[in-house]
């Protein structure tokens, strides 16, 4: 699971955070790589927990399940059931709070690793402009895909969202 370490002393240190385990299985069709875990979400241990993040919202349509109804673990059936995959570009940063804007110190995940273990894969799509940036050069063969982010700190709504998302469908079974 993801992880927050305090690096220094007193309230002035800084902090150093790891993403979570990739959620994949052989079925995956469509990766969706965010950037890091909020502060919300490594508290929780879980992809996208923070309340406003629109990812289960954006995903619903997708692939015809109410997502934000279901509890954690039942989401991430229904994502892997439906060929979807989860995992971040950044394997650990330090930063403070949750924006990407304050990443720094950046080591990156091995996607291509991953990519390689995927033989179903028709699609990387990027959650975001940060996880586009740091991400899009770790893919090749693949076809990807620049998804306008799900975050809260992204401040365009759900539905001028929704048409970016929905292209993710193309690439899922029937």
């Amino acid at each position: 699971m993801g992880m927050v370490e305090r690096l220094g002393g007193g309230t002035g240190g800084v902090t150093r955070k790891a993403s979570f385990p990739p959620v994949v299985d052989a079925g995956t069709r469509v990766l969706i790589l965010g950037s890091l875990p909020g502060d919300a979400s490594l508290a929780a241990g879980r992809y996208y927990a923070h309340p406003q993040n629109q990812f289960w919202r954006l995903l619903s349509p997708v692939i015809g399940v109410e997502l934000p109804a279901l509890a954690y673990d039942d989401r991430l059936v229904a994502l892997r059931t439906a060929g979807i995959g989860l995992w971040d570009v950044v394997a650990s940063a330090t930063r403070s709070g949750s924006s990407d804007a304050a990443i720094r110190d950046a080591t990156a995940n091995d996607v291509a690793a991953l990519i390689s273990t995927l033989p179903a894969l028709r699609l990387v799509a990027f959650n975001g402009g940060t996880a586009w940036k740091a991400g899009r050069g770790m893919v090749a063969g693949v076809e990807t895909l620049a998804l306008p982010s799900s975050s809260p700190l992204h401040t365009v709504g759900v539905a001028a969202k929704q048409p970016a998302w929905d292209a993710i469908g193309d690439c899922l079974p029937a």
